[in-house]
């Protein structure tokens, strides 16, 4: 592949910002609320320098920085420059957008093809990439909404979003106190474990085995929406019927992948343990379990999101005046859009974060695991 076809994003970043100089100015109404000029260089100068630095395939890191001050300080002026132009945006406005753009994905093809040899540095550099895509998501929202002037009541600006986040933290604590530091916690732990201790006993009672994985298979088909006044009404309004809906959800995609795994570890290994005269119990602990161990895991991160939409959707259907549920049924009523957002934010933050640790223990405890040591 030549430079050029390497560097297309950069090229096109180029002819981008060459048609939006022509098409200037960035609003309609600028003679309201024009951006200020040296603004308006600023924002073309970091483009192109980001777009000409991208073509230079020497220093890939110092390409990297480069793209990546450039690009975010552009669309942080760019973003700057909308304050009092909102709706008024030009084609100039979003094709310097995606100008910067297309230099954030080239900073983040730079970053992966670096292969860093200091674990720290490589650790980081796993983190940055997936950062750039998020940050760059929330930009684009950002333009997109407040330059198209996107009613409010239809999509709220990333902005909106976290002022009302910053304004409403004691609410959002107290929600993500009742929903996941009780409900979910509680439902994922036990319904995880109930899961895991049937499926030793299955595997080892064949008719459990024959009997349960029917069932599971009947019960995780089962709606949540069916589930959850059931539980209410069973026990109460409060954060309890919350975690049985979620120990219903939790536990039998754990029973149903920990008994494959169970069955994982290959026959000339269980031969090896019988030369050995192992029982049932060394052949489990020592052999089987450490084999099922990435089926345990895909479980348990499974389970980590299944518990958090199981807690939300049951507070629908009846809860303290708490929860992040009982506040997206509440607010969305009101029309409180951003509040709504707020709360989904929250918890797909959360549910992030619940996931990372479920997949850094996995790292943990299966380093041995062939798809862990490739990866």
């Amino acid at each position: 592949m030549t430079r050029l076809a390497q560097s297309w994003q950069a090229i096109v970043a180029i002819v981008l910002t060459i048609a939006a100089t022509i098409k200037l100015p960035l609003f309609s109404d600028a003679a309201a609320n024009p951006p200020a000029g040296t603004t308006l260089a600023l924002i073309v100068i970091l483009t192109f320098v980001g777009a000409f630095s991208a073509l230079l395939r020497r220093q890939a890191a110092a390409v990297a920085a480069i793209l990546f001050v450039t690009a975010h300080a552009a669309a942080w002026f760019l973003l700057s420059a909308l304050s009092g132009n909102e709706a008024q945006a030009r084609a100039s406005f979003f094709l310097l957008t995606a100008a910067n753009w297309l230099l954030a994905w080239a900073c983040v093809t730079q970053l992966s093809a670096l292969r860093p040899k200091i674990p720290e540095r490589a650790t980081l550099l796993r983190l940055l990439i997936p950062a750039i895509f998020g940050a760059w998501v929330l930009i684009l929202w950002e333009a997109l909404t407040r330059g198209f002037g996107v009613p409010f009541i239809l999509l709220p600006p990333p902005s909106a979003v976290g002022a009302r986040i910053a304004a409403s933290l004691p609410t959002l604590a107290a929600d993500v106190r009742q929903t996941i530091l009780k409900a979910v916690l509680f439902g994922y732990v036990v319904g995880s474990a109930t899961g895991f201790v049937i499926a030793i006993l299955a595997d080892r009672v064949d008719f459990l085995r024959r009997g349960l994985l029917p069932i599971g298979s009947f019960v995780s088909a089962l709606p949540i929406i069916g589930i959850a006044p059931i539980m209410v009404m069973w026990f109460g309004f409060d954060w309890h019927s919350k975690a049985a809906v979620v120990i219903v959800m939790t536990f039998f995609p754990m029973l149903v992948n920990t008994v494959a795994g169970l069955g994982a570890a290959g026959h000339m290994e269980r031969d090896l343990m019988r030369t050995y005269a192992s029982d049932y119990w060394q052949t489990l602990f020592k052999l089987r379990l450490p084999a099922a161990m990435p089926f345990i895991f895909n479980a348990l991160k499974i389970n980590s999101t299944l518990a958090l939409i199981g807690a939300i959707v049951a507070e629908f259907f009846g809860t303290p005046i708490v929860g992040m549920g009982f506040r997206i049924s509440t607010e969305i009523g009101r029309l409180n859009l951003d509040m709504v957002w707020a709360e989904i934010a929250v918890a797909a933050l959360a549910g992030s974060v619940f996931y990372g640790v479920v997949a850094l223990a996995e790292r943990a405890t299966t380093f041995w695991h062939p798809s862990i040591r490739g990866g």
